[in-house]
């Protein structure tokens, strides 16, 4: 048993992560895979932001049911897209009213709100290439609230009250 496991073990948590050298490249690609989508919407133009969120969709279901690790990255990946995808698309869709309305007078609205959504491509723009790198080397980056989410969903195994045997599940007799 790796001293990693024993560790894990005694601290009483039951929770077993695969480390770095456990897992395999195409494992660690695929997870880093999961934050280069975001590259999908600006490789298609800003004009077109849900490209990235579909191509985060695909590639999450494409990789849901391999690895944990794998699955885990993927899943991050999709969740820390849908908001940033959604803020994407309402400065588009706000911008393009614009144009074509007389709201002139909320141009200065519109700028403050791209300035923010500006900030905010940014700082996301660094944490999946910190999560993609950190990936491909095969640990875990948890993003704030979305890494919780994705941990509970693949490594934290759901509790449940075991029913007594007469309410239980059971295959078909014979089986």
């Amino acid at each position: 048993m790796s001293p990693a496991m024993e560790q894990q073990e005694t601290n009483g948590t039951g929770i077993v992560l695969p480390q770095p050298q456990e897992l395999t490249e195409r494992e660690k690609e695929d997870a880093m895979g999961a934050y280069l989508m975001m590259f999908a919407a600006w490789g298609a133009g800003f004009p077109l932001p849900m490209v990235g969120l579909i191509a985060s969709v695909i590639y999450f279901h494409l990789n849901k049911k391999s690895s944990p690790f794998t699955a885990f990255h993927s899943y991050q990946g999709l969740l820390t897209h849908i908001p940033i995808s959604l803020l994407n698309a309402a400065a588009v869709i706000w911008g393009i009213v614009l144009v074509l309305g007389k709201y002139s007078h909320h141009l200065r609205i519109y700028a403050m709100f791209c300035v923010f959504a500006g900030i905010w491509n940014a700082l996301y723009m660094v944490y999946s290439i910190i999560a993609c790198v950190k990936a491909r080397k095969g640990k875990f980056y948890y993003f704030w609230v979305f890494g919780r989410l994705s941990f509970a969903k693949y490594y934290l195994a759901p509790t449940r009250a075991t029913a007594p045997s007469s309410e239980r599940n059971l295959p078909p007799e014979g089986m």
